[in-house]
């Protein structure tokens, strides 16, 4: 019987760290993960017509039954993606997320043994998807933000960031919100 526990939630430092210290392709796949928070079989189904520099946004298109949504992205991210190269047709990253996964391990690995810090070897893309909902709730407490940031179908789904919030920052339980 599988018990659930609350997912490993890096601090922003131990993010940023990791991404400055990756290629430069790699380091563009964790800035958008930090960003939008989504999956990374939906990175790879994004592509360059989904990405509008004007409005600085990206159209998700979902997996795992979640709904589509149109996230915001920074200049940071925009300037790294423009200096990708355009080597796989239409799509941004690779289509293959086992390969992405590969190259992504490999140099996790080599980053935390550098750094001397065990901590960073476990942040995961999903790692990153958990950091954002989490952060996302704890700036607006507004779970129905979080659920559509997120694609996710319902707030059950979305529920564990209340936890993680109140974890990781401390909140009093005993206050109340309006």
């Amino acid at each position: 019987m599988k018990t659930d526990k609350l997912p490993f939630i890096p601090t922003e430092q131990e993010i940023d760290l990791l991404i400055a210290h990756c290629g430069k392709t790699t380091s563009t796949v964790l800035q958008m993960l930090k960003e939008t928070g989504i999956r990374i079989g939906e990175l790879t189904q994004i592509k360059w017509l989904d990405i509008d520099t004007e409005r600085k946004t990206v159209n998700i298109t979902p997996e795992k039954h979640s709904n589509p949504r149109i996230l915001t992205i920074s200049d940071k991210l925009l300037a790294m993606l423009n200096k990708l190269p355009r080597k796989h047709n239409e799509n941004v990253f690779q289509p293959n997320k086992h390969t992405i996964r590969e190259y992504f391990c490999l140099q996790r690995k080599a980053i935390a043994e550098r750094l001397q810090n065990p901590r960073i070897q476990k942040i995961s893309f999903h790692t990153l998807r958990h950091w954002k909902g989490t952060m996302e709730y704890h700036n607006t407490k507004d779970i129905i933000h979080v659920k559509k940031i997120l694609g996710h179908k319902t707030t059950r789904c979305t529920e564990i960031y209340i936890n993680l919030d109140c974890a990781l920052f401390l909140t009093k339980t005993d206050e109340w919100t309006s």
